[in-house]
């Protein structure tokens, strides 16, 4: 498989807007739909998010701390307004002619299998690019064989020590079209999230007033 054919690689294919996944710029306002998706993780998906065995009280404490005047989060909403998928951007400085970022992604059980951590990926790289960062780092335990296929895809370099791996992935300057597609996108997206928090909000309006109907008619 070529690795730079958008047509057979969801990363490049995303990155040049040819998969249109809305995915909504989270803030502070969304804490507790984050800790609420990171808290339905089973156990085993939280040793892979994390690298360890994170309790109710780590993610507790990992949600309050943060940063979102500083770190991008992003994540996917279902149309319970739930969130599916939620991906961390932490920016971080190597040195002054080096600004990298380091990605974690998590995904429900029940969306798995749709390319949502690969277009998280993708939208946190494009991101990150037209930030002007110029590497993307991610650590994760090796056993994490689906965030590894990611990096790879990518174009990342895998460097493996015992159960814990590190990929590197550098990132190409911002120009045009990686700004042009953020811009794009990042509309769709906020209309998109607009629609389904209407949509929401309407169910639920009709719902008590089916059930406040049958109340009155019992």
């Amino acid at each position: 498989m070529n690795p730079l054919d958008p047509s057979r690689n969801p990363i490049h294919a995303a990155l040049r807007g040819r998969i249109g996944v809305p995915i909504a710029v989270l803030r502070a306002v969304h804490r507790p739909a984050i800790l609420r998706h990171l808290l339905a993780l089973g156990e085993h998906d939280r040793y892979l998010r994390f690298g360890y065995a994170a309790s109710d009280a780590h993610i507790r404490r990992y949600v309050e701390g943060l940063r979102f005047e500083r770190d991008e989060v992003f994540g996917i909403f279902n149309w319970r307004m739930r969130l599916i998928a939620v991906a961390h951007l932490a920016y971080m400085v190597r040195s002054r002619q080096e600004q990298a970022a380091e990605f974690g992604v998590s995904v429900a059980a029940t969306a798995r299998g749709r390319g949502y951590g690969a277009r998280l990926f993708a939208h946190a790289m494009r991101h990150a690019r037209n930030e002007g960062v110029s590497q993307l780092v991610i650590h994760t335990l090796s056993e994490n064989a689906p965030m590894l296929a990611i990096a790879r895809k990518a174009g990342a370099s895998v460097q493996r020590e015992g159960g814990e791996s590190e990929a590197h992935l550098v990132l190409p300057p911002a120009d045009f079209q990686s700004s042009l597609s953020e811009w794009w996108q990042d509309g769709v997206a906020r209309g998109h999230y607009a629609f389904k928090h209407a949509h929401y909000r309407l169910r639920r309006w009709v719902g008590r007033a089916l059930a406040r109907q049958r109340a009155v008619v019992s």
